[in-house]
């Protein structure tokens, strides 16, 4: 499959989407768009900018929720046009589609909406890739399901994303079975290593994370065979608008993206045993 202008799959190197959660204001997302495009050339990473203008799923409804989708939309158009990379943000039942397609490479849904049938359709129906988030409280062979949902209407870009397991109270757990499970939908799959490592409402209204378990299931899933790694940065996690605590810092990223490759080349090198049985 081709997305954003580069071949994405289990014979590709792996590609990255990151940015910081949310959109904070154009000076953040100038600079950590520049820094992680510099950072991926010379990695030769296959790079979308992430970051959301909404963030509806906040502990409380006194957290910061973003700029909102006028000026979000803005400084993304502005990232894509002076900084030159492809861009992806959250989309929620109510966003207008249309407009944020005219802007944004990539779409992406939230975990919690991925068995909400007009959503899913709504947003495959912009006919833009879709960056589909398994819930956390749905099996990985039934992400099978949703992605029947969004092909149904005609769009066959469709990735799909694991970000952990509810597991327990303020928990998550991933199992990296569901990296090679859900091959089975015939889509890419990324893993969210930064989502991952969540504690959702962990610290009473707002969620806590446990950020130096990040570099652990990233080279986890890349161990695995993934074709895409998800993973939030931020210069200054603790004073970031959202997932703070789970977002890894920018200038620990191109360290950590290093091994990465290095790993992703080794696994990738031969076929992977487990589709011979």
């Amino acid at each position: 499959m081709q997305i954003c202008g580069f071949e994405v799959g289990l014979e590709q190197p792996f590609f990255l989407i990151s940015g910081p959660c949310s959109i904070e204001g154009d000076g953040l997302a100038l600079e950590t768009a520049q820094k992680l495009k510099e950072i991926t050339v010379r990695l030769k990473i296959p790079f979308i900018y992430k970051s959301s203008f909404d963030k509806a799923n906040r502990s409380s409804h006194n957290s910061r929720r973003g700029v909102g989708i006028e000026e979000g939309l803005r400084i993304l158009e502005r990232v894509k046009r002076e900084i030159g990379v492809p861009v992806l943000t959250d989309v929620h039942e109510d966003t207008p589609m249309d407009e944020v397609a005219s802007v944004v490479d990539v779409l992406q849904t939230p975990a919690f909406l991925c068995r909400q049938t007009n959503f899913i359709q709504s947003v495959a129906r912009t006919g833009k890739p879709v960056n589909i988030k398994k819930g956390q409280f749905l099996a990985p062979w039934d992400m099978t399901n949703v992605v029947e949902k969004a092909r149904a209407v005609g769009n066959q870009q469709i990735m799909v994303c694991e970000r952990g397991y509810t597991f327990g109270y303020n928990n998550l757990v991933s199992d990296m079975r569901s990296l090679a499970i859900m091959r089975t939908t015939h889509c890419p799959v990324v893993f969210d290593a930064t989502h991952s490592v969540q504690l959702p409402g962990g610290q009473g209204s707002v969620s806590g994370g446990e950020r130096q378990h990040v570099p652990v299931l990233a080279r986890a899933a890349v161990a695995v065979g993934i074709a895409g790694l998800f993973m939030e940065s931020h210069p200054d996690p603790a004073n970031a608008w959202s997932d703070g605590p789970n977002s890894w810092p920018l200038d620990k990223m191109e360290a950590l993206l290093a091994s990465l490759v290095e790993l992703d080349q080794v696994v990738k090198a031969k076929p992977f045993i487990e589709q011979t049985l």
